[in-house]
């Protein structure tokens, strides 16, 4: 089983050049983190990652986890390394200093999660969701709730997670039924079942704290009704200490494809005389509190699909360059499979997708740094804007990818591949949830365009693929060698913009094109900004080539290579998904449900 070792140079370059860094550590907020910090926070978050994270990942994957005594056991290499993770500070490397965090852009900590998710991605979802639930309770917690839960939070002694998905509320929590009481005392008492609750009960640490979404009473009906609550596992005391158990236990765990050492649980709030919580934000939005939470667990998704293609591509590499199979033109006897055409197609799909996703997510975390902490209401907007816009394609596009290059490294390894010693088979395995949870990557299209394309006309989109044609200039200048990539990303572009406008002059005539058409639109959007920003890259690479400045030429000549091959290999994909996106939907829509 082939080691993971952090891609530490793609990651620095991707920062530096793709996302745009120097405009982030411009802001106010970042203007104690320069280049040098974030390379010595990823160097140590690559030599956790492989040295003390990736271990446990075939041991998780074994053992699972299991419910005793209304308790979740997880495997004890799990709560030694969360240990270590904790006293290592990294929970709050990205939180509000004035709780105990260290204030680091989204920007760097992305490439943390990465790591993360490489190394070990059922043991990553613990940590991402506790710093999700300090972003919420950061934004819409009551001064209280800050007081008592934060710098614990913060620095990883307790952990948190979101509840939102009951057996008959899945996508749709319009249907949501979990019920709050309220006690007279500004406490509520909660009653109900949640099911799918990542990391819902485990003994890492003291406590846990659930975000919790439920009704009050005499709540409106759908999600206009919905409130948000903070339920502790243990009740905190006036002085910080931890009290009585809370009503929240865990009644069972899902047996998965995949992440099984992720406790996926089913809670039972208020069986007995209730679980006691407390409100967040306002009564009745607590869905859009949540969507606080929500939204920053969807990029980690993505960065979740880009650390799995990452660990498969290396595996993938390690795999061929040993096995020995058949022969090649020109040479005699046996070689690596390596040295076989197909399987450097694969290896370049492979690494070249996942480069292409890397860069949506660190850039869109770029976007939320400076949308987050701009300097000016103006620019924060369309910043923010922006974000908003690209939310959705890191999530879908990237778990999209993070299948799709976890599968061809299990058909490198050929037969060996299906075969779960070799690791590949549990990364394709752990990947596959990826498009499911944190909203399924149809509602991530269909947000995309239901909600970001039709919201303003086509406006925010059209601000970016202006500023996406920008590289076509500098792409000419370059020569010969980027005229297929300057000209399969100017077909994209135009791909966008056409498709664009057939779903923003359609969708009023056609009730059913958004949701028919969301799909390919997206993996459309995907497939271009990534060939932009692989675009960005060759420009970067190519400049310090010609400076002499970037130091290591193989790495830049890379870079160059890997434009091309997307622009020869996965930017024509863009002709079919613009043509599915134009397709009639009466062909969808024709065949009565008995018929299927």
């Amino acid at each position: 089983m082939a080691e993971y070792r952090a891609p530490l140079s793609q990651m620095r370059f991707t920062i530096e050049h793709l996302a745009d860094f120097d405009a982030v550590t411009s802001l106010q907020a970042f203007s104690g983190v320069d280049v040098e910090t974030a390379e010595a926070v990823l160097d140590e978050a690559g030599k956790f990652a492989g040295a003390v994270l990736a271990p446990t990942n075939e041991v998780g994957d074994r053992k699972g986890v299991k419910v005793v005594d209304q308790a979740v056991q997880v495997p004890e290499e799990f709560t030694a390394a969360y240990t270590k993770f904790r006293e290592g500070g990294w929970p709050g490397i990205a939180a509000n200093p004035d709780f105990g965090g260290q204030g680091l852009p989204k920007t760097v900590s992305i490439a943390c999660d990465e790591m993360w998710s490489s190394a070990n991605v059922a043991f990553a979802l613990c940590p991402e969701l506790s710093q999700g639930t300090v972003l919420c309770l950061d934004k819409h917690g009551s001064e209280a709730l800050k007081a008592t839960y934060l710098e614990k939070l913060v620095s990883g002694e307790w952990t948190g997670t979101m509840c939102l998905t009951e057996p008959q509320a899945g996508s749709d929590l319009a249907t949501l039924t979990t019920k709050a009481e309220p006690r007279g005392d500004g406490s509520y008492l909660l009653s109900g079942r949640k099911i799918f609750i990542t990391w819902g009960d485990h003994p890492m640490t003291d406590n846990l704290v659930h975000l919790v979404l439920a009704r009050l009473p005499g709540a409106p009906q759908g999600t206009k009704g919905i409130s948000l609550f903070l339920v502790p596992k243990f009740m905190v005391n006036d002085d910080g200490t931890l009290g009585a158990r809370n009503d929240v236990y865990p009644v069972s765990v899902e047996h998965k494809m995949g992440i099984h050492a992720s406790p996926t649980c089913v809670l039972a709030f208020g069986d007995g005389e209730g679980a006691v919580g407390w409100l967040v934000g306002q009564p009745n939005e607590g869905l859009a509190a949540m969507f606080t939470m929500m939204n920053y667990m969807r990029l980690g998704v993505g960065a979740q699909g880009v650390g799995l293609a990452e660990r498969s591509y290396q595996a993938a590499v390690a795999y061929a360059r040993e096995r020995v199979q058949g022969r090649a033109p020109g040479e005699k006897g046996r070689v690596p499979i390596i040295r076989h055409p197909d399987i450097r197609r694969t290896l370049l799909l492979m690494r070249s997708l996942t480069q292409a996703c890397r860069a949506i997510c660190y850039y869109t975390a770029s976007c939320l740094d400076r949308g987050n902490h701009g300097d000016t209401p103006e620019a924060a907007a369309a910043w923010l804007a922006r974000g908003d816009l690209m939310t959705p394609i890191a999530k879908a596009f990237s778990s999209e990818i993070g299948q799709e290059v976890t599968e061809l490294a299990i058909q490198v390894h050929g037969g060996m591949g299906y075969v779960e010693e070799t690791g590949v088979a549990q990364y394709y395995r752990d990947a596959r949830i990826a498009s499911i949870y944190e909203g399924t990557n149809a509602i991530q299209a269909i947000d995309l365009v239901g909600r970001k394309l039709l919201r303003d006309g086509g406006l925010t989109v059209s601000a970016f693929v202006t500023d996406m044609r920008s590289v076509d200039a500098p792409l000419a200048n370059a020569g010969e060698d980027f005229a297929s990539l300057r000209l399969w990303l100017a077909k994209g572009l135009d791909e966008i913009v056409q498709c664009s406008t057939h779903v923003l002059t359609g969708e009023r005539k056609d009730p059913e094109l958004v949701s028919a058409a969301a799909f390919n639109y997206l993996m459309l959007v995907g497939t271009v900004i990534g060939g932009w920003q692989l675009a960005r890259g060759a420009l970067a690479a190519a400049r310090e080539l010609e400076t002499g400045s970037g130091g290591d030429t193989v790495f830049l000549k890379t870079q160059l290579l890997l434009a091309r091959f997307y622009a020869d290999h996965v930017l024509p994909r863009v002709g079919g998904y613009a043509a599915a996106v134009r397709a009639p939907t009466g062909t969808l829509m024709a065949l009565a449900a008995e018929q299927f």
